[in-house]
Formats: structure tokens, C-alpha cells, sequence
């Protein structure tokens, strides 16, 4: 078993330490984009990264629309893996619908996880009463629809506005194509399942010590938000960097470090 559940996330194994790191990337793309901020963990932790299932270089034939038509089994795969290889006290770093998996992964195994990491986490993309995830629910079917319709396309239209570092252009393209790798069927899906999701009732149940790194300027998740969040979770602290983006792991690496060392070993 756990040499196919290896696979199935394709899994891979770094560092030196003994406490466990597992990081875990954001819609549309892959354990790749984890590699300017890892190697910094590499004498501490124990870090594992990984592709979602449908995602990066991942076993594909495990992605079951219907399994996967909620967050709850990205999390139950974490979960599995875990147990698998009997890790204990892991640091949980989940970058943008990978917050909310982590979020769901406390709520679920407290016992598992000693630290929560979340960037750019939104936990509702929709306005709804007096919450502002950001977009109206007309925007995000909006944006559905034009996924739908034609997802090459889109996805050269969004990851511009997900990257915003124009001055950086090789980051977009970098995005742009990690987009257009993942089969658009389950693209389609998945942003189905992220964008439409309400995780907010989820919060209050996690009582793992949480850290919310939010860039200044984030179109897909706002301040609001990751303010939000940090009145949610009991033990949660929330670190505003200097950085422009959705992805300043990949933009702003050393910020990112920054503020993670500060909340881990402080």
C-alpha cells in the first residue's frame, strides 16, 4: 500500500531532520513550485512534497470525479499517506485551496499536525452577507463558464492576474504552462471544486497554532480575508508581507522564508 500511495501523489522525500514538513501547492499546479522555499527546511525538517491527485505528475487514473467533488478527499489522502508512513507532528504548509485542505486536515486529524501554514488561504472565493471573499457569485460562474468553454484560453488570461509580477514575466509563463498540463477534464473539476467551495464553518474547529501569510496585493485572495481567517482560528497569527501576487512563494521567496522561520522557531 504504501509504495502505490507514494505514487499516487508522487511523493518525494528531502532533508535531514526528524519532524515532518509537507507541503502542498495551490490549484493548477504542482510540487515544483515549492522549490525556492524547501531546500531552506532541509537541516530541519524531514520535507515532503507532493502532487495532489489530478495534479503535477500524480496517478491521474486515481482521479474519480465524484470522490474528488469536494476538498474533504484531498485531505483524506493526506490523511493516508500520513498514517502510511506513521508521521506525527507535521508542519502543514498549503499554499491558496491547499490552506483549506490543511484546514480540513486539523480539523479532521488534530493529532497529526503540530503547525498549520497558510498562504494566500481563502476559505470562500464568493461574497455572501457580509463576508467579501473577493468576487460575487455571478464573477465566479462567469469564470467557470469561460474555463469551460475554452481552458487554454483562460488559463492564459488568469495567470497574469494570479501572478501579478508583469515585470516578471517568465513567472506567468512558468503558471501558464503548469496550467496547461493538467488535463483540462480535471482542471475543470478541480476549479469547479475550489472556486465554489465554503470552508468557512470549517475554521472553527481547528485549534492547531496556524500562521496566514498574505501579500499586500492578492486579487484571488484579499487582506479581508486572511484577516478573516485569523479571527477564525483560535491559535492563528497573521503576517502581511511586502509582496505583490498569489504566489509569493514564487515571486517574494525569501519574505515567505522569513516569515515562516519567525512563526517556527521564535
Amino acid at each position: 500500500m504504501t509504495v502505490s500511495l507514494l505514487k499516487k501523489n508522487n511523493v518525494s522525500l528531502h532533508g535531514f531532520g526528524s519532524k515532518v514538513m509537507i507541503f502542498s501547492h495551490g490549484y493548477g499546479c504542482s510540487k515544483s513550485m515549492w522549490r525556492l522555499i524547501a531546500p531552506s527546511f532541509f537541516d530541519t525538517h524531514k520535507v515532503v512534497l507532493l502532487d495532489l491527485v489530478g495534479s503535477g505528475n500524480s496517478d491521474t487514473t486515481a482521479y474519480d470525479f465524484d470522490k474528488y467533488s469536494t476538498l474533504d478527499a484531498y485531505a483524506d489522502d493526506i490523511i493516508e499517506l500520513c498514517e502510511s508512513q506513521n508521521w506525527s507532528s507535521i508542519v502543514f504548509v498549503g499554499h491558496s485551496v491547499s490552506s483549506m485542505i490543511g484546514v480540513l486536515f486539523a480539523k479532521k486529524r488534530p493529532d497529526l499536525i503540530s503547525e498549520l501554514i497558510m498562504i494566500g488561504p481563502s476559505p470562500c472565493y464568493i461574497n455572501k452577507e457580509s463576508y467579501e471573499g473577493g468576487f460575487s457569485e455571478s464573477d465566479i460562474h462567469e469564470l467557470l463558464d469561460s474555463m469551460d468553454s475554452n481552458y487554454l484560453g483562460w488559463s492564459s488570461f488568469i495567470t497574469p492576474v494570479i501572478m501579478n509580477n508583469p515585470d516578471r514575466p517568465e513567472l506567468t509563463e512558468e503558471l501558464k504552462n503548469s496550467f496547461c498540463r493538467t488535463e483540462p477534464a480535471i482542471a475543470k473539476h478541480f476549479g469547479s471544486v475550489t472556486f465554489l467551495s465554503d470552508n468557512r464553518d470549517d475554521l472553527k474547529y481547528v485549534k492547531t497554532k496556524s500562521l496566514i501569510i498574505q501579500s499586500e496585493i492578492d486579487s484571488i485572495a484579499p487582506v479581508y480575508v486572511g484577516n478573516y481567517i485569523s479571527e477564525q482560528i483560535t491559535n492563528a497569527q497573521f503576517k502581511l508581507i511586502d509582496t505583490v501576487g498569489h504566489c509569493p512563494h514564487l515571486s517574494h521567496p525569501e519574505k515567505t522564508i522569513e516569515a515562516m522561520k519567525i512563526f517556527l522557531f521564535s
